[in-house]
C-alpha cells in the first residue's frame, strides 16, 4: 500500500462502489483529506463529506490535484461525463470501473491511454470483492501496481491477459454472487418445504455459505475434493448429488455463464457503438 498512500485519488461518481473502495483505502491509511470525490447528487456529496472526504459537483476541479482518476459512473452517461474531461490527464492514471466500458472507448473519450479497466463485484462493499482489472503495454507496471493496490483495499485482485477476458470474469465474478444468492434463496424455500422455520432454515444456509467458502478458499483441495470428501457413498450427500447430475446442474451453470459472458460483450459493443 505504501504507493498508494502517497497518491491523491479523485472519483467521478460516488455511489456505492466508489464509497466501498473510499471506505477500504481510508481503513488501510490513505487520509480521507488525500481524497475527491465529484457527484451531482447532494445528499452523495454530504454523507462523503461526514468522512471528511472532499466533494465538490465540478468533475474538472476534482481531477485538477489528482493522481489517480477512479472512474465510477453509469454506462449510459459515460460520454456525457467524459467528453468534457478530454486532454486533462497527463501524468495522471485513469481507473475505470464502468460496466462494459472498453479501453479504446475511455481512451478515446478522455485523450489518453493510461487505463485501467476493472470488473468489480458487490462483495467488495463488505471488503470481500473480486476485481479482474486489466491494461493494455501503455500502461507501465508501477501504474499496474498502483491500480491494484486501489482495488485490494476492497478484496482480490487478479489481472487478465487480455481484455475480451473481463467478459469472463463479469460472467463468473462480476454476476456470481447474484448466482449464490440464487442457490441460498432456494435452500431457505427448500428446508421450509422440509418443516424447518425461516429463520432457521436462513441461519442454517447463510452460515453454510460461508463455511463451504471459507473451506475452500483456506484448504489445499480443489472444490472437487472438497464435495468429494463430504460425499459418503449411498449417503444423504449423494442422493443430492444425484438429483443435482441428472437435472444437468452443472452443465446448467455452465450454460448460464456463457450467456452472461455473451451478454457483457453485446452491452459493452453497445455502449462503444453510442458514443462514436
Amino acid at each position: 500500500m505504501t504507493a498508494v498512500l502517497d497518491c491523491n485519488i479523485s472519483f467521478i461518481g460516488g455511489g456505492n462502489m466508489a464509497q466501498a473502495l473510499i471506505g477500504g483505502l481510508i481503513a488501510r491509511g490513505l487520509p480521507a483529506t488525500r481524497i475527491t470525490v465529484s457527484d451531482p447528487v447532494e445528499q452523495v456529496r454530504q454523507l462523503l463529506q461526514e468522512k471528511d472526504v472532499q466533494v465538490t459537483e465540478d468533475n474538472v476541479a476534482a481531477i485538477q490535484t489528482a493522481d489517480v482518476v477512479v472512474f465510477a459512473v453509469k454506462p449510459q452517461v459515460l460520454a456525457q461525463v467524459l467528453k468534457p474531461l478530454n486532454g486533462l490527464f497527463a501524468g495522471k492514471l485513469v481507473i475505470s470501473i464502468v460496466a462494459g466500458a472498453e479501453i479504446s472507448t475511455i481512451s478515446k473519450l478522455l485523450g489518453t491511454d493510461q487505463v485501467v479497466r476493472v470488473m468489480p463485484n458487490t462483495p467488495a462493499l463488505v471488503q470481500t470483492g473480486a476485481h479482474g482489472l486489466y491494461a493494455t503495454d501503455a500502461v507501465a507496471e508501477k501504474d499496474r501496481n498502483l491500480a491494484s493496490q486501489v482495488l485490494a483495499a476492497t478484496g482480490l485482485t487478479i489481472w487478465v491477459n487480455t481484455e475480451a477476458q473481463i467478459d469472463a470474469v463479469t460472467a463468473v465474478s462480476g454476476s456470481g454472487p447474484a448466482y449464490f444468492f440464487y442457490l441460498m434463496e432456494s435452500m431457505i424455500r427448500a428446508g421450509k418445504n422440509l418443516g424447518l422455520d425461516e429463520k432457521v432454515a436462513t441461519e442454517l444456509t447463510l452460515q453454510t455459505a460461508l463455511g463451504a467458502a471459507q473451506m475452500a478458499i483456506t484448504s489445499s483441495n480443489t472444490p472437487a475434493q472438497l464435495r468429494k470428501n463430504v460425499t459418503s457413498p449411498n449417503g444423504t450427500t449423494q442422493a443430492a448429488i444425484e438429483v443435482f447430475d441428472h437435472g444437468q446442474v452443472s452443465q446448467t451453470i455452465q450454460a448460464a455463464l456463457a450467456a452472461a459472458q455473451k451478454r457483457s460483450q453485446v452491452l459493452a459493443q453497445d455502449l462503444s457503438d453510442s458514443v462514436k
